[in-house]
């Protein structure tokens, strides 16, 4: 059995009451105590809060702004105003083209509004000068007498504005300009198409014609070649050459009134006289044609009789050569029977006698003229065939433009 526990009567001594009774007093508050001391005072006035890097992002950032040296702050603001001033000056060049080209369009009589470009930076000084640097204007579709101009680009220099303001432009000098005028084939084939030829170009000045040309209910394939010259100081001139129309595979016809001219059978057309007997009896029935070819008649009336002597007169190269010298267009009306066993159809032959070299000419012409200012001077300077159509050259000097 356990012996109870007996309390003390006399407790011992507390050693921290002990050691507060050798306290001489309150001591100094230390720099130690004073740091610590703030630092629960802060924590207990502030609540927790989690930390807000966006904010604290902000401060950062305005404070380097803040603490930026005075001149980067002036060039950063430099270039804000300069944005914006340009910003401005290109729009103010936007509705100034915008408006020159509805005045272009109207004055003009265009189908379509012009292209306008004005040069020159910046553009209010100019406008406030009345004086602008360059205004290239650019026309498509331009009529031309039978044809229409694809493209006509012209570049004004050192135009003088009468104007007060921008909304108030109501004409303009132009000193001197410069530009192309272009004319292509593709356009040319769609206008002159009626006779379905198409051109090309064929060195510096030259343009090829080829294609197919309706008469009397034939189409006849058309070859002719157009040299292209300056006319004066604004017009543009095609002299038409080797014109020639084929009738198939029979005949040749080239207008004209020399010998190498009119309606000749073509090699093989002579050949086919050879082989066939009835062509060449009735060639040689006509007296006018025995007479022009220069064959004797004696040899005529034994070939007509005998046909191994035909055959040994229509095989010889002397033969081949007399018929393809034959003019048959002027023999066409008074022997259409001969010409019809020949392969070739009268009414056809008739046609071709009114189809003369400037008939067909202006068919296939290619001129045109540029119209004349009322003040100024407009010339062309340099006329080229290129790959793609006729380029021609302009200059002018003192036009005018509105008031």
């Amino acid at each position: 059995m356990r012996t109870p526990h007996h309390l003390d009567a006399h407790p011992r001594p507390n050693p921290y009451e002990e050691l507060a009774a050798l306290d001489d007093g309150p001591l100094e508050e230390t720099p130690l105590d004073e740091f610590l001391t703030e630092e629960r005072d802060a924590g207990a006035e502030d609540a927790w809060a989690p930390p807000d890097h966006r904010r604290g992002g902000k401060r950062r950032r305005k404070n380097r702004f803040a603490g930026l040296p005075l001149a980067v702050k002036a060039v950063v603001g430099l270039v804000v105003f300069a944005s914006f001033a340009a910003l401005g000056d290109r729009w103010a060049v936007l509705y100034a083209e915008h408006r020159a080209a509805d005045t272009l369009k109207d004055r003009l009589d265009l189908a379509a509004a012009p292209e306008v470009e004005i040069g020159g930076f910046p553009f209010l000084t100019q406008l406030a000068d009345k004086q602008l640097d360059s205004v290239k204007v650019t026309v498509p579709d331009v009529a031309a007498d039978r044809v229409s101009l694809a493209k006509v680009s012209a570049t004004a220099h050192d135009v003088t504005l009468n104007a007060d303001g921008l909304t108030s432009v109501r004409g303009a000098h132009v000193p001197r300009f410069d530009g192309d005028v272009q004319l292509t084939f593709a356009d040319l084939n769609r206008e002159l198409g009626a006779s379905q030829v198409t051109f090309t170009g064929e060195g510096r000045d030259r343009v090829r014609a080829n294609g197919t040309l309706p008469v009397a209910g034939h189409n006849l394939r058309l070859r002719a070649e157009a040299r292209i010259q300056r006319q004066g100081e604004r017009g543009i001139a095609t002299e038409i050459g080797k014109m020639r129309l084929d009738i198939g595979d029979l005949a040749t016809y080239r207008p004209g009134t020399r010998a190498s001219e009119g309606l000749h059978l073509t090699p093989k057309g002579t050949a086919d006289l050879a082989r066939e007997t009835r062509k060449a009896k009735a060639l040689l029935s006509v007296p006018a044609i025995v007479q022009r070819m220069g064959v004797p008649e004696a040899t005529v009336r034994e070939a007509l009789a005998d046909d191994g002597k035909l055959a040994e007169l229509t095989g010889s190269p002397r033969f081949a050569r007399q018929a393809a010298g034959l003019n048959l267009i002027d023999l066409a009306l008074e022997n259409p029977d001969v010409m019809r066993r020949l392969g070739l159809d009268p009414n056809l032959l008739d046609s071709l006698s009114g189809l003369t070299r400037p008939v067909l000419a202006d068919r296939l012409s290619l001129a045109f003229e540029l119209p004349e200012p009322d003040q100024g001077d407009v010339r062309l300077q340099d006329v080229r065939v290129e790959e793609d159509g006729i380029r021609v050259r302009v200059s002018g000097t003192g036009l005018t433009v509105g008031r």
